[in-house]
């Protein structure tokens, strides 16, 4: 598939500006749309591959994108698009699998980092767990697919997740480091490119080390 008929691809395979501005009767989880026009920057001057538009690797990154978008802001899991809502499941490392409804509930963050020193996900909630990272990654946790193993309908791919640790996190002060995770998942989709069931494999032991292996962050003054 190429760029010249790519408009033809269903929306939700399309960039994810596409499906935002197609939100007519979308519950927004803050009232509108998100606005990702701050983090598109980062993302379009960080990332390490540019896929032809309409070929299998910007396809299934848009799903994914598109997929992580709804997850975040869509508070009602019936209006995602990029799934088959009744049917989808989703589990990292081997662990429990969890349905949309979870998702929406919880959080990925949440249903992803185990409960550890550096973070515990029974005290987050999802606003909480969203807010905490998007103060530590002000510029966002960008991500991006690296490479397509193998195509439908068990969709195989490796990606990268990264972002720059500009900002507090907890207690810890922000350290200027650009922070990384890298995983790979197998995603098995319907004719028309839905995701039925997710898995994810990644260790984010490193990624949270990071996170707070800096100083304590000094709320005071200096004298």
């Amino acid at each position: 598939m190429n760029s010249d008929n790519s408009n033809a691809l269903p929306l939700w395979v399309q960039d994810r500006q596409t499906v935002i501005a197609n939100d007519e009767g979308v519950e927004w989880r803050d009232g509108k749309r998100p606005d990702y026009s701050h983090t598109e920057q980062f993302l379009k001057a960080e990332s390490q591959f540019e896929h032809p538009k309409g070929s299998l690797e910007a396809i299934v990154e848009n799903l994914v994108r598109t997929f992580e978008m709804e997850a975040s802001h869509k508070t009602n899991p019936e209006q995602w698009l990029s799934i088959v809502t009744d049917k989808f499941r989703m589990s990292s490392n081997g662990g429990q699998f969890y349905t949309a409804q979870n998702v929406s509930d919880q959080g990925t963050y949440n249903l992803f980092i185990n409960d550890c020193e550096e973070y515990s996900s029974k005290g987050e909630t999802f606003e909480s767990s969203f807010e905490l990272f998007h103060k530590a990654f002000p510029n966002g946790f960008l991500w991006e697919l690296t490479e397509v193993l193998s195509g439908p309908p068990n969709i195989t791919f490796k990606w990268r997740h990264w972002g720059t640790f500009n900002g507090p996190y907890k207690d810890n002060s922000p350290t200027g480091q650009t922070i990384e995770i890298v995983g790979l998942s197998i995603a098995r989709v319907t004719d028309d490119l839905k995701i039925i069931e997710v898995e994810h494999y990644f260790d984010n032991s490193n990624f949270l080390q990071k996170l707070t292996s800096a100083h304590p962050f000094n709320h005071g003054k200096e004298e």
